[in-house]
Order: structure tokens, then C-alpha cells, then sequence
């Protein structure tokens, strides 16, 4: 076996997910929500306002804080040497693969916070109707160099496959198995 027929497995690159500082906000509205539920929680002179006053921080915590942090920890993306896998959501999960070795158009885009933060959204034109968004990476230059340079490498590995796969079969002849 030569080396072209050989490809080394397949090895994780990078495991992304988007830049944690989107938890920001639904922190500290965790907290003035603790905070809040613990001053006036035992105030009221009744029992079911004070029940009524911990049932809604409880509702506001799970709406504001948790359906976030689910949202967040459902979206993951991981970078191989030969692919690309996006995988979204906890109860119902979509995975989407890109080859390397199809080709695409990788744009950075940065607004104004996430260039602070050295984050952006990585679109990937792979020549569907819409572009791939890896949202709000977190070094978005260095993974769009990294998927530029794993995307050449398979591309010429490609190549070479193919100029070897040309050159073996050139002598025209053909091998049938059959009885």
C-alpha cells in the first residue's frame, strides 16, 4: 500500500461553543432575582404570598436563566482533520457535517462586542442556499486559518488520491470477479 491509499484517522482539532459572556446577562438577573426573593420572601403576612412570591422567582430563574444555559450548552461544534460537526439542541438534536474536502468559502463577521472579545460568527458557504454559521466563536480568526489549512490538506490529499487512482488504471485494463 502506498502512502496515498493511507490516511491518518481522523483527530479532533478543536470542540467549540459559543463565547460564554452571552450567560452574562442572565447571571446577574439570576442574582437580583436571589437577591430580590430572599429580601421580601417572608414580608408578606399571608403564607400563600410568600409561597406566590417563591413560585414566581422560581418561574423567572427557569425562564431567564436556565432555558439560556440550555440553549447554550445544546450548541457544540467540533473540528476534525477531515470534517466539520455542528450539533444543536438537548431534546431534539440536529448534527450537520461539513467535508473538508468539498471545499468552502469561509467570512468572519465581528460586531462591535465580539471584537472586544476576540469572537465571531465563522459563516461557511459551502454552496448551499444559505451559509453554516458557527455563532459566536470564540477566536474566530485562528479557527477560520485552522479551517482553511485542514481544508488545503484534504483538498491536495484528494488530488494525490485521485492522480494515484489515474496513474494505477492507466493501462486500460480491467478486473472483473465474476464466475
Amino acid at each position: 500500500m502506498s502512502s496515498v491509499d493511507q490516511q491518518a484517522p481522523e483527530a479532533v482539532v478543536a470542540r467549540l461553543r459559543p463565547h460564554s459572556r452571552v450567560m452574562f446577562w442572565p447571571s446577574v438577573a439570576l442574582v437580583a432575582v436571589c437577591g430580590a426573593a430572599g429580601y421580601f420572601g417572608g414580608r408578606f403576612e399571608a403564607d400563600w404570598q410568600n409561597w406566590a412570591l417563591l413560585g414566581a422567582a422560581v418561574v423567572v430563574i427557569v425562564l431567564v436563566w436556565v432555558v439560556p444555559l440550555l440553549v447554550w450548552l445544546g450548541r457544540h461544534y467540533v473540528i476534525t482533520t477531515r470534517r466539520i460537526i455542528l450539533r444543536r439542541g438537548l431534546l431534539v438534536r440536529t448534527r450537520q457535517e461539513l467535508l473538508h474536502s468539498r471545499g468552502y468559502d469561509l467570512t468572519v463577521r465581528k460586531n462591535g462586542v465580539q471584537s472586544l472579545f476576540r469572537s465571531g460568527d465563522v459563516l461557511i458557504n459551502s454552496g448551499l442556499d444559505r451559509p453554516v454559521v458557527l455563532w459566536d466563536v470564540p477566536g474566530a480568526d485562528l479557527v477560520q486559518s485552522t479551517l482553511h489549512d485542514m481544508m488545503e490538506s484534504n483538498t491536495n490529499f484528494v488530488a494525490q488520491r485521485r492522480q494515484h487512482d489515474q496513474s494505477a488504471g492507466a493501462d486500460g485494463s480491467t478486473f472483473w470477479n465474476g464466475d
